[in-house]
């Protein structure tokens, strides 16, 4: 009887250490997400505000040729001809304002950009982390694609309305829409710059997004390298 009642004392010790252990295991855990959620912000904001501040400059559209936005198709075919003759200047004159206006409108994205992040959930967190390069610029397309049109466009108007050529491109894109020429985006020049526009910033933060997780030391901040370094 002694011995048995010897032996049970002797297991509470060990009876301590493993609910202590379970405790524990369940705090790392809680802390894993936040960091997850933590470092997933950090990364996301320092990524983003990267990628503006290198588009929403004079030159940052159109002297990038990943993101430098062309004339819309129906109109390159028709500025060949104006080459031709003489009057390319027409063209320049209409290719730079479509990319001065992108440059103007894409600082104003980092307002919806960082609500965006604040609105994370962990959730979010967790599949962005593990859902592969770009799965955090999808969720930056998807969250912020639509309200950020609406905040382009009126900042593209103003840069493409003093353009002529623009006018014109207008009325022509409004009578091919009519008869099913013109479709989509090309529906109007403000539109087609602001599609390309938000093309161009996701696509600057997806390389953000990559260079992040390929050197997340480089990101400079102790929790993005702590999170994103548990990948490697």
């Amino acid at each position: 009887m002694a011995k048995t009642f010897s032996r049970r004392i002797n297991l509470l010790p060990l009876l301590c250490c493993v609910w202590a252990a379970s405790a524990l295991c369940l705090d790392l855990s809680q802390l894993t997400n936040q960091d997850a959620a933590r470092g997933m912000k950090g990364a996301l904001t320092s990524g983003a505000a990267a990628a503006i501040s290198k588009l929403g400059v004079p030159g940052g559209f159109l002297d990038n040729p990943k993101v430098r936005i062309p004339l819309p198709p129906a109109l390159d075919e028709i500025a060949k001809g104006m080459r031709f003759i003489g009057r390319g200047k027409d063209a320049d004159e209409l290719v730079a304002a479509m990319n001065r206006a992108a440059e103007q409108a894409v600082p104003q994205a980092k307002g919806l950009i960082v609500n965006a992040v604040k609105s994370m959930s962990i959730e979010d967190a967790k599949k962005i982390l593990t859902g592969g390069d770009e799965s955090a610029t999808q969720f930056f397309r998807d969250k912020t694609a639509a309200p950020l049109a609406l905040q382009f466009m009126p900042i593209v108007k103003r840069a493409t309305d003093r353009v002529g050529l623009a006018q014109k491109y207008n009325q022509f894109a409004a009578q091919g829409a009519k008869l099913g020429l013109v479709k989509g985006d090309a529906a109007s020049i403000e539109e087609y710059v602001t599609h390309k526009a938000l093309d161009g910033l996701f696509l600057m933060i997806g390389e953000e997004e990559r260079a992040i997780r390929q050197d997340p030391v480089a990101a400079g901040s102790a929790i993005v390298t702590k999170v994103f370094g548990a990948l490697k």
